[in-house]
């Protein structure tokens, strides 16, 4: 009987993991905000590395399957002759790379200051309302009417260098990168359509780092979790990625705002 309840919270946990990825990677909320605040009050362990790189491969499915055709026109694009349609695909796949070398270049050094100074509970409430508030500036600001495919590569970069501010926990990658958008030119769909498809290198990026860390350890896998995970956090990503992109340019993003103000506020209550 214990053995079994004991399963049975493990289960819970699991799933718990993989809809929080799911909703939070895309979301201009803070996955770990959330994962703190629920581990604080139900007492939870973390769950390792190996579960964190599967709940971020069901996110990369996800969004890949959503943006296939625009993915499929970009790579189509190189090295097929110039037109007016491939080379708005062209500007749009150079602008991606370009925004994702900042973040790569950042994570790589400063990764271990991060670890050591930042994942720090006040730290993580602190930046998931201050970052909440740059948010609200930006959607309430910024009335331009680009798409993504307008966006300047010079624009691009500086939403790169803005997605470094990802690297600190609680400020939310989506969060970070669609208020630089905003403030950018985008409109409030091609600003979330922009940071779903920098997220993809992104997360590529984060998973291939995570894994050469998992290869030093020795974590014992639990394929039946692992597919549990993989699978939740991808279906859960792969909704909210469409009913954001649906719904954002009538909701805007207040909602979420005083979503992240409140959710810092409980973490700061609580620790």
């Amino acid at each position: 009987m214990c053995s079994s309840i004991v399963h049975l919270m493990e289960w819970i946990q699991i799933i718990s993991l993989g809809l929080i990825q799911g909703v939070t990677e895309f979301l201009p909320v803070s996955s770990s905000g959330h994962l703190i605040l629920i581990s604080i009050i139900l007492g939870w362990q973390d769950q390792g590395l190996l579960m964190d790189i599967v709940a971020h491969a069901g996110s990369l499915i996800a969004v890949m399957i959503y943006f296939r055709r625009e993915i499929r026109s970009m790579l189509q694009s190189v090295g097929a002759p110039a037109s007016s349609h491939n080379q708005a695909d062209k500007h749009l796949l150079a602008s991606i790379m370009l925004a994702t070398l900042p973040i790569m270049l950042a994570g790589v050094w400063l990764a271990d200051l991060i670890e050591l100074y930042l994942r720090d509970h006040t730290v993580i409430a602190i930046s998931t309302m201050l970052f909440a508030i740059f948010l609200l500036y930006a959607d309430r600001t910024a009335h331009c009417q680009r798409d993504e495919y307008a966006l300047s590569y010079g624009a691009a970069l500086l939403i790169g260098c803005a997605q470094i501010f990802a690297l600190v926990p609680g400020a939310s990658r989506a969060g970070v990168t669609m208020t630089a958008a905003l403030m950018l030119g985008c409109n409030k769909a091609a600003a979330a359509r922009f940071s779903f498809l920098l997220s993809i290198p992104t997360i590529l990026a984060a998973i291939v780092y995570k894994s050469m860390q998992l290869s030093f350890s020795h974590s014992q896998l639990d394929w039946s979790a692992m597919i549990g995970v993989f699978f939740i956090s991808g279906m859960v990503a792969y909704a909210c990625i469409k009913i954001f992109v649906k719904l954002v340019d009538h909701i805007g993003l207040v909602p979420f705002v005083i979503y992240r103000l409140v959710l810092g506020g409980c973490l700061l209550l609580i620790v």
